[in-house]
């Protein structure tokens, strides 16, 4: 990773509130390869939800974030409980964006090896879902790239999804 970047951890409590603004922001920029926010308090509930979260750094402001989930969390997703039913522990990437101008530069690889550390220091299995319609392809062939497997696939009203494992 380029060291303009830095990785830094965060969790509820730990950030400012612009700095929700900006992850916010970015979330609802990456929309629909990412599940739109309702508002900056329903991202503040995720992060409470969440066990393992990154944010993506350059000269302070944020250009990249992950929120992850561990198994035992209230959090309500249909793509959270598929892996609920599915596996006894685990750690799940609820969403991931990078901002555009900040693509390319080994960023979402950079907070996967991360996050692979984290979770094997666990014995923790990664766990994801990939928009198959409408595609995102990027997506998907970055995660085959990375050694997720495909293990399950859904379709709801508006979208369809594949689920991954590693």
């Amino acid at each position: 990773m380029n060291p303009k970047y830095k990785l830094h951890t965060f969790s509820a409590g730990t950030y400012i509130e612009a700095q929700l603004q900006s992850i916010y922001d970015l979330n609802q920029a990456n929309t629909p390869e990412v599940g739109s926010l309702e508002s900056t308090n329903h991202l503040k509930k995720l992060i409470e939800l969440s066990a393992y979260n990154l944010l993506v750094l350059s000269n302070d402001e944020i250009v990249g974030f992950i929120i992850c989930m561990r198994e035992g969390s209230v959090y309500e997703s249909e793509n959270y409980k598929f892996f609920i039913q599915k596996l006894k522990k685990f750690l799940y990437v609820d969403r991931v964006a990078i901002d555009e101008q900040h693509r390319r530069a080994g960023l979402g690889q950079a907070i996967y090896e991360n996050i692979f550390i984290h979770a094997s220091k666990n014995d923790l299995p990664i766990t994801l879902e990939v928009n198959t319609q409408p595609v995102n392809q990027p997506s998907l062939n970055f995660h085959e790239k990375m050694g997720f497997d495909k293990v399950g696939a859904k379709d709801f009203k508006d979208h369809s999804v594949a689920y991954f494992i590693k």
